[in-house]
């Protein structure tokens, strides 16, 4: 399914002329008119969409500057802020952004920008969360001890094997007694088994998803999962994709349209093209021999 079918951005000579002109191009922050200038002499025009389209290159190649782009253009939701300057607006009326039939109002609604720092802060809620829970749950347990404890005595040694006793017998009433008081704790999960579930929650039925770097947090097998996730979104529930990324685990999304920022000009290529994915698969094959040998 595709919602978003291109986008294009001004171009050099547009950018130039309109910063030529413009009598706010003084009006800058340490000298930046960002995003002017970000994309000039890459020979970027504009992109093709497929239902997974991933932007790849190098720190500082505007992977994550096309997707605010791209996400402002449609009014998509979105959490975490993101870096603007006061020439963003002016750069934004001069992007174009071209959208299928399939494009609707529903489609909008569930269509969202997720980044590694809405799953960070997701994090952060769900740990906080936890730690409330847990220091509930000691509060009420010494609750209930002081409360059916409190009136025994330890005069000898046979007292003290009484109370063993009792505690045993009491331990289930304990938990009950917490349980009754208190919802039960969250099931804990590791940082990458919640990040992957804040993109299953997250992520619905025919909606266009822009991901900024989802393997952030994620462990190889987790990214695995995701891939897994998004290729079903794809296939069986009308999702399209546009992700920007270093992984090489998601740059491998089946039929996926990869985007290599920093070819100049930009333009799409294999997956094993990219120069993170070579560099990958070279380390790999410099330590072939260290790695043990499948039965």
């Amino acid at each position: 399914m595709l919602y978003l079918e291109s986008f294009s951005l001004p171009g050099e000579e547009r950018e130039w002329a309109f910063l030529d002109k413009d009598p706010e191009q003084k009006r800058t922050c340490y000298g930046s008119r960002y995003p002017f200038g970000v994309f000039q002499n890459r020979a970027l025009s504009g992109l093709e969409f497929a239902p997974v389209t991933i932007l790849c290159g190098g720190n500082g190649s505007g992977k994550t500057t096309l997707l605010n782009l791209i996400g402002e253009k449609l009014a998509l939701r979105r959490g975490a802020v993101f870096n603007r300057s006061s020439f963003y607006g002016a750069y934004l009326e001069m992007c174009r952004a071209e959208t299928g039939h399939a494009f609707d109002e529903a489609v909008r609604s569930v269509s969202r920008v997720i980044t590694s720092d809405d799953v960070f802060d997701d994090l952060l809620d769900f740990r906080c969360m936890n730690e409330n829970i847990a220091a509930s749950r000691r509060e009420l347990l010494k609750e209930y001890t002081d409360k059916r404890y409190s009136s025994m005595q330890m005069r000898s040694l046979e007292d003290l094997d009484e109370l063993r006793k009792v505690v045993e017998a009491q331990r289930h009433s304990a938990s009950s007694y917490v349980n009754h008081r208190l919802m039960r704790d969250v099931p804990g999960k590791s940082n990458g088994e919640s990040g992957f579930l804040y993109f299953t929650r997250h992520i619905g039925e025919r909606g266009l998803y822009l991901l900024d770097e989802p393997e952030n947090s994620l462990s190889a097998r987790m990214q695995l999962e995701l891939a897994r996730f998004l290729e079903d979104s794809v296939r069986f529930y009308g999702c399209q994709f546009v992700i920007a990324t270093h992984s090489p685990l998601l740059l491998a999304l089946r039929d996926a349209r990869v985007y290599d920022l920093d070819r100049t000009p930009v333009s799409t290529c294999r997956w094993t093209d990219v120069e993170n994915v070579r560099t990958f698969a070279a380390f790999f094959q410099e330590h072939a021999g260290e790695f043990p040998e499948t039965p």
